[in-house]
């Protein structure tokens, strides 16, 4: 029986994950099958019950780490003594870079956390409110500070976010930018116009 081979810095989970992130992506998450995943990872079916409990989890695990990610980021943003223009550059960056580098994860968790059983998605929707809410807050004090064009903060979020959220597309042509000159050119366009 094979066993799951771990690159420098990951675990086996971490192998299954991001293989099951790429089917996912790939097939949509009700049409992916666990004897394709351990065919990825080169096991046999069976053998995938010592590393996960199902495909729901997986599903779960890569909702919730990207999740994660995106509001512990937001957290130490938030708390620094940075001016909010530039939180909102820093912000954007992550939300560039995280697309560039985890592409698969975030793809499935933009795109089938509609498949999460219901307690998991009622948790996911709140983690995601909760991030806007941070985010609108972040604006509003941008607002009060004169920092910030006084527009509607959610319009503001919800641009800045569609924007960084639009670069999916970016995957077809990886070659043309560099993830740099992608992050200075998204924040850039995003910023000046909303900057006073």
């Amino acid at each position: 029986m094979a066993k799951i081979k771990v690159v420098t810095n990951g675990t086996k989970k971490d192998i299954i994950l991001n293989s099951a992130a790429a089917i996912f992506k790939r097939k949509g998450y009700r049409a992916a099958s666990l004897r394709e995943l351990a065919d990825a990872v080169g096991v046999e079916a069976p053998s995938l019950y010592n590393h996960i409990g199902s495909k729901a989890e997986l599903l779960q695990d890569i909702c919730f780490e990207v999740a994660t990610d995106y509001t512990n980021h937001l957290k130490i943003v938030v708390e620094s003594n940075a001016k909010v223009i530039d939180k909102l550059a820093v912000i954007i960056r992550f939300h560039v870079r995280k697309l560039s580098t985890d592409f698969d994860k975030v793809y499935v968790s933009d795109h089938e956390w509609k498949q999460l059983p219901q307690k998991q998605l009622e948790t996911f929707l709140a983690s995601r409110k909760a991030y806007e809410k941070s985010l609108i807050e972040l604006v509003e004090q941008g607002i009060a500070q004169k920092e910030l064009k006084n527009h509607f903060p959610s319009i503001t979020v919800l641009t800045i976010l569609s924007a960084v959220r639009g670069l999916e597309l970016r995957q077809r042509h990886k070659s043309e930018f560099s993830i740099e000159e992608l992050e200075n050119t998204m924040i850039d366009l995003l910023l000046n116009g909303i900057k006073k």
